[in-house]
């Protein structure tokens, strides 16, 4: 007997609310950063490949961050009949959205800059006027993007924590973009500063780095979305390491007098879990529709992202589903 699906938008606790408010928040910070950043750079990258690329690079940073609150938005609609299993997935789609946008930018920004040096381009920074007197618009470029080094920084290790508490991908690759900003920012900085010494291939250089860690971006972005989509084994966020939770059902399930053998598939549906759990009783004839509606809520009680769970007595476990019972003790100590 399984569970039906529970048919609505799953609650966060209380400390997950509050980290999805502060992601929403710094995301909103992230834009508005972006939005003034943009313009600027706009108005002074002048013939500098470096610093185009760096104008492009900060124009696709604004991807992700929408990603993340479009796919939050969209999940929280509830399910229809044409959709019974929600709108959780959209954080998926939004962050895969945004990882192709990274790649395909990246991709073609990495060729201009490759074509510009193979051209033996040499970019042609002018001069501002600046109270009567002439300023390398160099300086002005080196100025701004030091500057420009700390702010993504900053707002990458504030999301990191709540990126983390929700286990959310599209808001951690967000976070960990913004953290190795300021790589891109120095190799833009070592471009103006080359094409201000005469060596003129330093700024299709620099623009060639700067193309490589978007995508960069762009690959984590998608790969990190693609796993959930082709429902792979949930891994904890920036390892490869199993998630503790389809462990901890399994433990949960083995405390049962009547279970014998207990495995699960496990299947991330944006931050959440959907969770098959599969028991082999004691005595098959003997289980009753009251046991396993009690295994369920045992299960669906057993952590926050637990969005469903179906518990399905069979015969026998396949291979693929047999746990040792020291993982089964593990699990429930660290639960604890």
């Amino acid at each position: 007997m399984s569970a039906a699906p529970s048919g609505h938008t799953p609650s966060l606790p209380e400390p997950q609310r509050r980290a999805a408010r502060l992601g929403a928040v710094l995301a909103w910070w992230t834009l508005g950063y972006l939005l003034v950043d943009t313009v600027i750079l706009f108005l002074i990258k002048g013939n500098s490949q470096a610093m185009q690329a760096a104008w492009i690079q900060d124009l696709l940073g604004m991807v992700p961050p929408l990603a993340y609150l479009i796919g939050m938005r969209v999940a929280r609609r509830r399910p229809t009949r044409n959709h019974p299993y929600g709108f959780l997935q959209s954080m998926d789609v939004a962050h895969l959205v945004a990882g192709a946008a990274l790649l395909a930018f990246g991709g073609f920004l990495l060729f201009q800059s490759v074509m510009t040096l193979l051209r033996a381009e040499r970019p042609d920074v002018g001069v501002f006027v600046v109270f009567g007197q002439d300023v390398w618009q160099g300086w002005i470029m080196i100025g701004f993007m030091f500057i420009t080094l700390f702010p993504p920084l900053a707002l990458g290790r504030l999301k990191m924590k709540p990126a983390k508490m929700l286990h959310n991908k599209a808001l951690f690759a967000d976070a960990q973009m913004n953290k190795a900003d300021w790589m891109a920012g120095l190799a833009s900085i070592a471009g103006i500063a080359g094409i201000g010494l005469g060596i003129w291939w330093a700024d299709a250089i620099a623009a060639i780095i700067i193309s490589v860690d978007i995508i960069q971006d762009g690959y984590q972005n998608l790969r990190g979305s693609l796993t959930s989509m082709v429902e792979a084994t949930p891994k904890t966020l920036g390892t490869s390491e199993p998630h503790p939770v389809p462990a901890l059902v399994n433990a949960r399930l083995a405390q049962l007098p009547w279970v014998r053998e207990v495995g699960n598939r496990t299947r991330e549906e944006g931050q959440y879990f959907y969770v098959d759990a599969y028991v082999v009783p004691h005595r098959a004839n003997e289980v009753t529709a009251a046991e396993l509606i009690d295994a369920r809520e045992l299960c669906q009680n057993a952590h926050w992202k637990i969005h469903d769970v179906s518990v399905i007595p069979v015969r026998e476990l396949g291979p693929l589903l047999r746990v040792d019972r020291a993982d089964l003790d593990d699990a429930e100590r660290h639960s604890a």
